[in-house]
């Protein structure tokens, strides 16, 4: 993408983003924090992205496609000025060799080679600490080893009390929520706040997301007939009567199937960004998004008149726009099947970044 603020003599190229000295210099590195927005003008961001020592391009998560550093020079600086939207919060990386790097001059983390971008108008997202590349993250102490008959395969499920323990919080795509994103403490923190009740957080890993997030009976018969029982013999305290399903993209997807066929089990929902899109073909369409409007979830929703006992939390990323209208549908039959509905729109593209303060919340109420 082309640079779009004026340049000015190298001696203080970057001043606009709070960068002094000529890029390069010992001075300049000394001060290097990125990224770094201005504002465009078209309302939105122009941001800086910093690399030292070699090239590479930056890959963005879903919102952009990679976009290459320059050179300034013949110095050891390398960057790129990238226009953003106004409200956009994302995950990148540096790419270069064949091999991934988080940003060493960007302190927000996800994982050891993934960074995240804010603008500088993208809300706060309180209780989620900073984890630079290089930290490790907590993980629970209670382990179960699941062999599932009904799934195949083993599998390890981490279970936390949360304050003592509570409801069943079940998340789907768990390892994410383990490894990439602390949840464990920001949920902790949440808590501890008084914005939540005391929970027990399961962290579900997936084998074959495609598989096993698809709608079909196998995953929620295996979580009722297998897992859930796990947890209550772990000795973790837990209430499986009052279990939160919370799922992102095919993991979304996946707890509304869940919550129209399996009502006894699953009637409470945070979704973020559902896949809605899917039908049993989508993966076969050159576009899986041309199928129609909502997928298999609204026709399964058109079916169902009385919702009455579901809780959902519908969240999905403002910057989506071929997701909207698939869940922008089914949002509005789920209401009108009877269900106790809440509908938000969080600042990001299809991203777990962006998907993190919603998480929280839609719990929260959820459980409310």
């Amino acid at each position: 993408m082309r640079p779009v603020i004026e340049r000015v003599p190298a001696e203080d190229a970057f001043a606009a983003y709070g960068l002094p000295g000529r890029p390069g210099s010992d001075e300049f590195w000394a001060a290097a924090r990125t990224p770094a927005s201005v504002p465009a003008d078209d309302g939105g961001w122009v941001t800086l992205f910093l690399r030292r020592g070699t090239g590479a391009s930056i890959g963005f998560e879903s919102w952009s496609d990679s976009t290459p550093l320059s050179r300034w020079g013949d110095t050891d600086c390398w960057y790129a000025e990238v226009r953003m939207p106004a409200r956009l919060r994302v995950t990148y990386q540096f790419l270069a060799d064949d091999a991934a790097y988080a940003d060493p001059f960007n302190p927000v983390g996800a994982g050891g080679d993934r960074s995240i971008a804010a603008t500088p108008d993208a809300p706060a997202q309180p209780h989620w600490p900073l984890i630079g590349a290089d930290d490790v993250l907590p993980v629970p102490r209670t382990r179960i080893r699941w062999a599932s008959e009904r799934l195949g395969g083993r599998r390890t499920v981490r279970v936390h009390p949360v304050s003592g323990g509570g409801p069943v919080v079940l998340l789907l795509d768990g390892d994410d929520w383990l490894y990439l994103h602390p949840a464990m403490t920001a949920f902790d923190a949440a808590v501890a706040s008084g914005e939540m009740p005391p929970v027990t957080l399961v962290f579900l890993p997936a084998k074959d997301r495609k598989a096993e997030f698809g709608c079909g009976p196998g995953l929620w018969e295996a979580v009722r007939d297998e897992l859930l029982p796990l947890v209550a013999e772990s000795g973790v305290p837990a209430d499986p009567d009052r279990l939160v399903v919370a799922g992102q993209s095919l993991g979304g997807l996946s707890a509304m199937y869940a919550a129209l066929e399996f009502p006894d089990l699953v009637s409470r929902v945070a979704c973020q960004s559902g896949s809605f899109w899917w039908t049993p073909d989508a993966p076969d369409r050159p576009d899986p998004f041309g199928g129609p409007e909502g997928g298999a979830i609204a026709a399964r929703l058109r079916e169902h008149s009385d919702l009455s006992g579901l809780r959902v939390a519908f969240d999905v990323g403002e910057h989506e726009t071929r997701m909207l209208p698939h869940c922008g549908l089914v949002e509005t039959l789920a209401e009108q099947a009877g269900a106790t509905v809440r509908i938000s729109r969080s600042p990001s593209e299809h991203d777990r970044a962006g998907w993190r303060h919603a998480l929280l919340r839609d719990v929260s109420w959820a459980l409310a």
